[in-house]
């Protein structure tokens, strides 16, 4: 009898366990997002799909490459660069997620330059 109260009991706590964290941290690799201006960054909206970003800032837009290494770190790379700084790719790496959005740095080529900025998931 004892055996079948602890193999209830047991049972009953396991069920009843659910995580309060879900993670969906992958959710930002595709749709339309926006960084707003501020901090060295102009307003920029990028639009994910696939493996490509369209990053749209004033009246340029640009297209990139994106390769998610996992779900906090990614690397961009300019598919038409016009200048040698876009010859460089750029690591991103995803330090806080929030609800919409998500804290980055990010750090061009093998340079010391970073910036720090939030994503915020629009669409």
């Amino acid at each position: 009898m004892k055996k079948l109260v602890f193999i209830l009991v047991g049972i009953l706590a396991l069920t009843s366990c659910k995580s309060e964290f879900e993670d969906n941290s992958d959710r930002f690799k595709l749709g339309v997002f926006e960084i707003p201006a501020g901090k060295g960054f102009v307003k920029e909206t990028i639009i994910r799909k696939d493996s490509i970003q369209i990053s749209k800032h004033g009246d340029h837009v640009d297209t990139l490459s994106i390769k998610w290494k996992n779900n906090f770190f990614y690397t961009l790379k300019y598919i038409n660069p016009k200048n040698d700084l876009q010859e460089d790719p750029m690591f991103v790496q995803i330090n806080k997620i929030h609800k919409d959005s998500y804290d980055f740095t990010v750090k061009i080529g093998f340079s010391k330059f970073s910036k720090k900025a939030t994503v915020y998931k629009v669409k």
